[in-house]
């Protein structure tokens, strides 16, 4: 069973055009309508080798739904602790 739901912003608003999206095979973050990150059940961490850091907005709420800085997610992509792949 798939689940789609907004992301909520720390004042508990929707934002608009942010997506979580659970599925049987993990989390996946949605930034428009592009797939930005996919949190694998088996707990490796993907992202998107074209959109992970596509703008300021997707970056903003790629960092609250990874709950880490843009530098993090970079160190994270050269220690091959996060793998970029096409998920679009």
């Amino acid at each position: 069973m798939t689940k789609c739901e907004q992301l909520v912003s720390d004042k508990g608003n929707s934002i608009a055009n942010q997506f979580l999206i659970y599925a049987n095979n993990g989390v996946y973050f949605q930034s428009y309508n592009s797939i930005i990150v996919h949190k694998h059940k088996n707990g490796k961490t993907y992202l998107d080798e074209y959109y992970w850091d596509y703008s300021k907005t997707t970056s903003k709420y790629r960092n609250q739904f990874l709950c880490e800085t843009t530098k993090q997610t970079q160190q994270k992509i050269d220690n091959g602790i996060y793998k970029l792949k096409n998920l679009n």
